[in-house]
C-alpha cells in the first residue's frame, strides 16, 4: 500500500508554513487545518488530483495567506521587537546549505519584511523552487505576475540577506569562545569574537526583561555581555541545534528563559538574536523535559 500522500510530505508542509508564519505553533495550527480539508475528500475527489503534492501545498500557501492578515494586525500591536519562534532542528538540517539558511532566525526575520505574497511566492520558489505554474495557481495569479513579484522579492531579500556560508565546526568553535567569554566575564574575549559593528536584538514580548531596541556596536555591548555572570550567578549557558545552526540556550537556574541565535561571518559574531518571550520558548522547554 503506497503512503498516504499528506503523510509523505508533512514536513515539508510544515516547513513551508513556518517558513511564511515564522511560528511553530501557527505552521502547526496551520498543518492540521491542512489534513482536515484532505482527510474530508473522499476517495473519488483524491483519485482526481493528480499533483497531491502540489495540491497540499496550494492549501498551506492560502492558509497561511490568511493567517498572515491576522498576524499582521497582532504584530502591530506586539511589545517591542518581533523576532520568530525558534524551532530545534538536526545537524543532518545544517548540512543542507540553502535549506539551513531559509529557517534561520536571521533569514525569518528579513522575510518578515515581505508582503505576504511576497514572502510567499519567494518562499515556494528561492526556497523550495515550484514551479511558477504551480504558485499562480496556489495564489489565483498569473505566471507572469507571479515572476514579477519572485523578482521584487528576490531583490529585497539579497540586499538584507546575511552572509551566511560557515561551516558547522566553525559555527561551534565561534559560539563556544563567545559562551566561555560570556560566563567568565572575559571583555577582551568578547571584542575578539564579536564583530566591531555586531547588532543585538532582543525579543521579550512585554513578558521578559530584554534589551527595548536593537543595540549596535561591540564597545558598547561586551562590557554589559561581561556582566552576565554577575547579573545571573549560577546560570548556565550551552549550545543547541536551533533553526539550522549552533545556537545557545541560557538557563538563569531551573528555566530555560533565553534562546540565543548567531549569524557569523569571518570568525567573528555580526549579529545576535535573543528571545525570552516565554510562549516562544514553551516547545523547546517542552523538548528538553522529555529529553531529560
Amino acid at each position: 500500500m503506497s503512503e498516504d500522500p499528506f503523510v509523505a510530505h508533512r514536513s515539508l508542509l510544515f516547513t513551508v508554513a513556518y517558513e511564511m508564519l515564522g511560528s511553530v505553533a501557527d505552521a502547526e495550527d496551520v498543518v492540521q487545518e491542512t489534513w482536515l480539508r484532505w482527510a474530508a475528500l473522499v476517495d473519488a475527489e483524491r483519485c482526481e488530483i493528480r499533483a497531491p503534492r502540489a495540491y497540499l501545498v496550494r492549501i498551506v500557501t492560502r492558509l497561511c495567506l490568511n493567517r498572515l492578515r491576522t498576524l499582521a494586525r497582532q504584530r502591530e500591536e506586539y511589545v517591542g521587537e518581533w523576532l520568530p519562534e525558534p524551532v530545534l532542528t538536526s545537524p543532518d538540517v545544517a548540512e543542507d546549505v540553502e535549506l539551513a539558511e531559509s529557517v534561520s532566525i536571521a533569514m525569518l526575520a528579513v522575510l518578515e519584511t515581505l508582503l505576504p505574497t511576497e514572502r510567499a511566492v519567494f518562499v515556494l520558489r528561492e526556497v523550495f523552487d515550484v514551479p511558477y505554474d504551480e504558485i499562480a495557481v496556489a495564489l489565483d495569479k498569473s505566471p507572469a505576475a507571479v515572476r514579477q513579484i519572485a523578482t521584487r522579492a528576490r531583490k529585497h531579500v539579497a540586499a538584507r540577506r546575511p552572509r551566511m556560508s560557515v561551516s558547522r565546526a566553525e559555527q561551534e568553535q565561534v559560539v563556544e569562545r563567545f559562551l566561555a567569554a560570556l560566563t567568565t566575564g572575559d571583555v577582551p574575549g568578547l571584542l575578539e569574537v564579536l564583530a566591531p559593528d555586531v547588532l543585538v536584538v532582543g525579543d521579550g514580548g512585554g513578558l521578559a526583561p530584554t534589551i527595548p531596541k536593537p543595540v549596535r556596536g561591540a564597545a558598547k555591548l561586551a562590557p554589559v555581555m561581561a556582566r552576565f555572570a554577575e547579573v545571573t550567578p549560577g546560570a548556565r549557558a550551552f549550545m543547541v541545534d536551533l533553526n539550522g545552526g549552533i545556537a545557545a540556550r541560557i538557563d538563569p537556574g531551573g528555566e530555560n528563559d533565553t534562546a540565543v541565535s548567531f549569524v557569523i561571518e569571518d570568525g567573528r559574531i555580526t549579529q545576535i538574536y535573543a528571545i525570552r518571550n516565554p510562549h516562544k520558548l514553551e516547545r523547546l522547554n517542552e523538548v528538553a523535559e522529555l529529553r531529560r
